[in-house]
């Protein structure tokens, strides 16, 4: 079953990654905001947390509609713009936005769908974790940022 996007989901998604990618960027770089360096601490973010965020998402979608459900990520523009603030002051607090459903699940079946995204990040972490050898920094950010998603996904169970 492909997964459907709607133009106004695609724009959140995008403007949601593109802030958060930038957001993470800023905090890890360790130089000078002005050096073009910082563009690539902003594509190893968008690789690595960025990556995190829309898999997520998606999955979270994906499992939604295979129960029939409507589902659709919409973006809070407030909250990208206070990460996107908070990251010049070396820490990124992040909600980016929501996956919306609309439909009828049962309990097991919300379950699954609110299980979707961390278990996603897990993944990736182990993923990330694997190629470490291969990757050095950018596993080891994304093993790191990819746990610490599911972490904090986890925390409502």
């Amino acid at each position: 079953m492909p997964l459907h996007f709607s133009d106004i989901e695609k724009h959140h998604l995008l403007n949601a990654w593109l802030a958060i990618s930038v957001a993470f960027g800023i905090v890890i770089y360790p130089g000078s905001w002005t050096s073009l360096k910082l563009l690539l601490y902003i594509l190893l973010a968008g690789i690595t947390v960025g990556s995190g965020f829309l898999i997520h998402e998606l999955c979270h979608k994906l499992v939604a509609q295979r129960y029939h459900c409507w589902a659709e990520f919409r973006s809070d523009d407030r909250m990208l713009l206070f990460a996107l603030v908070t990251s010049l002051f070396g820490v990124v607090f992040a909600a980016p936005g929501a996956v919306v459903i609309q439909g009828h699940v049962n309990k097991r079946q919300n379950g699954l769908i609110s299980a979707a995204g961390p278990a996603s990040n897990l993944v990736l972490a182990l993923l990330f974790l694997a190629l470490l050898p291969i990757l050095g920094m950018v596993s080891h950010y994304g093993y790191l940022i990819n746990s610490w998603l599911a972490l904090f996904n986890l925390l409502p169970v």
